[in-house]
Order: C-alpha cells, then structure tokens, then sequence
C-alpha cells in the first residue's frame, strides 16, 4: 500500500482535449510526450473521445497503453467546423474533465494541461490548485492572438481584454510555460511580464521514424494522378482558419498557364469547402484536392512533390508553428512558406537554408517566387538533402522528450 501510494504522489498528469487513437497533431504529440515521459516517471492522461479525424471511433474509456493509465472523459463529438458544435464540444469536455480531475489529482502531483480547448488550462488550473498540485502549460496554439488573426474577433474588444485577464490569472499558478517556438517564446515572456515564471522553448518534431525521403520517380501517389513528369506543390495538412490557402488558390489561378506546374492540396478543415468551390469556379486544372490521408501514409504523399508548402494568415507570428514543417523535412523537401518575418517558421527556414519565404497574402510575389524556383530546381536536391540532415539532427522525438524530461524534472 505504501509503494503504490508513494508512486501516485509522484504522478505526472497529462490533460489534453485530443489523444490516441486521435491522429491530428496535438493528439500525436500529445501521445508521444506521455509515452516517451513513461520510461521513468509514473504518467496518467486525462482526455476524451476522437472528435476530429477518427470522430465516431470508441475508445475505451479506461485502457493502459505503452506504460500510459488513459482516462477518457465524455464530451459530445460534433464537427469541428461547425462553430456552435465546437463550442458545445469545449463546454462537455471541459465541464467532465475538470470532475475527474478533482477526483484524480492528489497533492504533490505534476500537471502539464495544453492549450486546446483554450478553456482547458483555466478549469485545470482550479483543479490543480484545489488539489495541490503544480501546474505545466503547454502551449500548441496561443488564444486570443488566434482569433484575432482569423478575424474572430477585434483585437481591442472587450472580449479579447477579458481573456488576457482570465489567462494571467491562470499563468501566474503555473510553475512553468512550455512554448513551440522563439516567437512564441516572446510572445509569452510579454504576456506573462511581471510574473516571474519560465517560459521553456521546445519545439515539436519529425516523425523520423516512419518518413523518409524516398525517389519521385517511383512515387505511387504520383503516378496514380499522372503528376510523375510535372512540378508538384503539395499543401499537406489542416486546412482551417489560420491557413492562407486564398494565397495559394490565387497564385495557381496566376499560373494556370503553366502546364508543368501543379499543385496538391490533401487534408481537411474549415476552409476545404471554399477550397473546392474556388478550385471548380476558376476552372483550375492545375489544383488537384484530396481527401485527408493518414499518418501511415505520410511517406507516400509527403514525397509525392518536388516542394512543401506551408501557408499562415498574417497576425499568426507567435501564435502557432506547424508542425507539418518538420515532417517535409524528415522528407527531404524544401519548403515554401507563406509566414511572417520573425515567426519560428521563417527562422528555421532561413537558419538552415531549406528553402523560402513570403508574406502571407501577396499572391503575385508567390507567383513569382514559384517561377523562380522553377527555373532553379536544380538546387533542390542538395536542398533537400540539408532540410533531412537538420530534421534528424535538431528535430527528433528523442531530443524533444528529453527536453521535456528535463523541464518537468
């Protein structure tokens, strides 16, 4: 009794809106920390049912994976994209989890709460200082500089004030803020100014051990859409809010002239049904739009392109890093991005010279900048091969777990 005790005493708690068997990134990246922190520390998650990509999936509602005790919580699990949905899915799973944590957490306890649903980390907080235990924020998304940027709200609204309130209230409890990025990382030293926590930089990875670069002579995807002798551009991802995908239609509108230039888009998303209405109203032979693929099939449609493209809305700096960057580079692809100067994206591209960058919004630059590197794809290789050495070098599971082993210590 005494052994078992003094193990939950020591109980790292990961509380996430998303976790296996849910396949989108947070859930990923969530499932991986917790397993990778397993190895030597007691870790138990708290989360609910898939409710994006494996939405109607039944996961049990109790299971030990990979060393992990799985708590999943009832929530309702409408779609995502329809906005009064979402939000009836943030109050279901934040009003459940907040009661089993109240049950589960015991004084002396770590827990590290991400940022999505926004509301997770304020009924965490309470929990956790009810409770007495000590609280880790991890921030994938950063609220309400998102909403602010996808035109949700005014950024001097009341609305906007009052959940800067309402976060300051819940960082000045944490005993640390984990970030993505240097922007990020700034962004939060500003916010939490005056409070005196550490916020730690650590960013997500590539998925090394299932991508790879692999020939695009040979690439079944390709070949299935007769794309084999053309210059492909694939967006491979979610395709919500945050995505300057209007950027990208635009300058495939701009070059649909140009036979052997073609583009990909292959994900889900918010902003997908405008993507195919725009597509068949502008008659563009030169998009081709697919359904979302799983990560199993990551090193067939991440290699089915001779560029990667990552495309943020301006006002997005500091707010998020996709993580889909990392895995184009586990694939040995430049990337082309649509980002601000300053954002981690833009650094990482510049810093290890993987490719280029452009301002969200300006089409006719993009335009050009395709062109460009159209006439110069003979550099692609070699920087292609620079944007795997750094994946493998900076950018795996192993450094990032050991980082977080390292914060939560």
């Amino acid at each position: 009794m005494g052994e078992e005790t003094s193990k939950h005493e020591n109980t790292l708690w990961i509380l996430t809106e998303v976790y296996y068997p849910e396949e989108i990134s947070t859930g990923f990246y969530l499932t991986s920390i917790a397993e990778g922190l397993a190895a030597t520390r007691d870790v138990r998650v708290i989360t609910g049912q898939p409710k994006h990509m494996s939405r109607g999936l039944r996961a049990p509602k109790h299971e030990i994976r990979n060393g992990v005790e799985i708590l999943r919580s009832w929530g309702t699990t409408l779609s995502k994209n329809v906005l009064p949905f979402r939000l009836l899915n943030m109050l279901t799973i934040g009003i459940s989890i907040f009661f089993r944590s109240l049950l589960s957490f015991k004084n002396g306890d770590q827990v590290l709460v991400a940022t999505a649903p926004p509301s997770l980390p304020v009924t965490t907080a309470l929990a956790a200082l009810i409770r007495g235990a000590s609280l880790i924020i991890l921030v994938q998304d950063s609220y309400p500089e998102i909403l602010v940027a996808v035109g949700a709200v005014r950024p001097d609204s009341f609305f906007v004030r009052f959940v800067h309130l309402i976060n300051r209230s819940v960082y000045k409890y944490a005993t640390r803020i984990v970030v993505m990025g240097r922007d990020m990382n700034a962004l939060f030293q500003a916010k939490t100014a005056g409070l005196d926590i550490p916020v730690v930089t650590i960013p997500n990875w590539a998925d090394l051990d299932s991508i790879h670069p692999t020939p695009r002579t040979t690439n079944v995807l390709l070949a299935e859409m007769g794309l084999t002798n053309k210059f492909v551009l694939t967006y491979a991802g979610n395709i919500g809010h945050p995505t300057d995908v209007e950027t990208l239609v635009d300058a495939a509108e701009m070059l649909v002239s140009e036979k052997q230039i073609h583009f990909i888009f292959i994900g889900d998303g918010a902003k997908k049904p405008w993507l195919i209405n725009a597509v068949a109203q502008r008659n563009l032979s030169n998009v081709t739009i697919l359904d979302y693929r799983p990560r199993s099939e990551q090193i067939d449609f991440l290699n089915a392109c001779d560029i990667g493209l990552v495309a943020l809305i301006k006002g997005m700096r500091g707010t998020a890093m996709p993580s889909r960057t990392y895995n184009l580079m586990a694939a040995g692809k430049p990337v082309l991005a649509l980002a601000e100067e300053g954002s981690e994206l833009a650094m990482v591209i510049a810093e290890e010279g993987i490719g280029w960058r452009v301002d969200p919004g300006k089409a006719h630059e993009l335009c050009d900048r395709i062109m460009q590197i159209y006439k110069q794809r003979s550099v692609l290789t070699e920087m292609g091969e620079r944007s795997r050495r750094a994946a493998v070098a900076k950018y795996s599971a192993a450094t990032a777990i050991e980082m977080y082993r390292q914060a939560l210590s």
